[in-house]
């Protein structure tokens, strides 16, 4: 384990990213806004793994790089913008080469610390979603978000005054705030059918509830599901939250509602014994969340049918 983390790189500076691509000084020590024209050609003839202490957002055009999130390649071809927070691990093979265009806005979390956003930005989860879930925008989108680009970068080199920070804190908001809309509307749009991703989802957790899994790794996980379908946690939540108003936490409680209720209705098994079956290790956490989704106690339910 401490080989494998000595090779991992740690940004935890804007300015070291900036040392590391071979370009100037930031203007600012907290963030960068830089234009992938700038960037240079990265000869790296092995595996990077890296994690940075800072936020960023970038826009991509006709991308040919290759990036490896987890254990999996994505090809950037097209106009697309991708996020990443603090110590997420991402890694690059062989020559890192940058789009022919776009920007990259990166900043610490200190420079937003003071700020509403400071605390708003954690409400926004496509800085944890995988790269294979980027933001594809349409034409009038991205000439909008390329505009918010420009307006910080605008604000960002001249000289640093009382009102700098605020300005691009204002502006960096609207960008998060445009990027939050777009992602929603393609939760609605893209090729993802909600009744089929409900539908697997459904089927998933049956069987999961119905063999041996419970027994082996108690109950099942967000984390669990997304990776049986092939999505990232906090894509499926926000992905099922948008289109059917639950989390995929919820979709999984209700699916455990279900479960429990028909064996509480079909069986004489106690109401400790139900609950350890279904991966509770309290019985008193099973009766609570029974409750809270029934508005009736276990025993309760039980009773109804008698």
């Amino acid at each position: 384990m401490k080989n494998a983390a000595s090779n991992i790189l740690r940004i935890k500076s804007v300015a070291q990213q900036h040392q590391l691509l071979s370009l100037p000084q930031p203007e600012h020590p907290l963030v960068s806004i830089i234009r992938f024209e700038d960037f240079p050609v990265i000869v790296n003839p092995s595996t990077l793994k890296f994690s940075m202490d800072f936020y960023t957002v970038t826009i991509k055009k006709n991308c040919d790089c290759k990036i490896k999130y987890g254990q999996t390649h994505y090809d950037f071809d097209g106009g697309v913008m991708s996020f990443t927070a603090p110590e997420q691990l991402l890694a690059f093979e062989g020559d890192l080469k940058p789009p022919p265009s776009g920007w990259q806005l990166s900043f610490h979390p200190d420079f937003i610390r003071n700020y509403a956003l400071g605390k708003k930005i954690k409400e926004y989860g496509f800085f944890h979603y995988a790269m294979n879930e980027a933001l594809i925008l349409s034409e009038k989108e991205e000439a909008s978000i390329e505009n918010l680009f420009k307006n910080i970068a605008n604000e960002y080199y001249l000289p640093i005054d009382n009102f700098s920070q605020d300005v691009i804190v204002s502006q960096l908001e609207l960008l998060l705030t445009y990027c939050n809309r777009y992602y929603n509307r393609q939760f609605i749009t893209r090729k993802i059918p909600i009744n089929d991703l409900l539908t697997k989802m459904e089927t998933l957790l049956t069987a999961y509830f119905n063999g041996n899994k419970i027994a082996a790794e108690g109950l099942p996980s967000v984390t669990y599901l997304a990776g049986q379908l092939n999505m990232s946690a906090k894509y499926l939540s926000d992905t099922l939250r948008s289109l059917t108003g639950q989390s995929a936490q919820q979709h999984i409680q209700n699916q455990l509602m279900e479960k429990a209720k028909q064996t509480l209705a079909t069986t004489n098994l106690s109401v400790s014994e139900i609950a350890y079956g279904l991966g509770f290790e309290y019985p008193q956490s099973f009766n609570k969340l029974f409750k809270k989704k029934t508005n009736l106690s276990p025993l309760e339910f039980r009773q109804s049918f008698n």
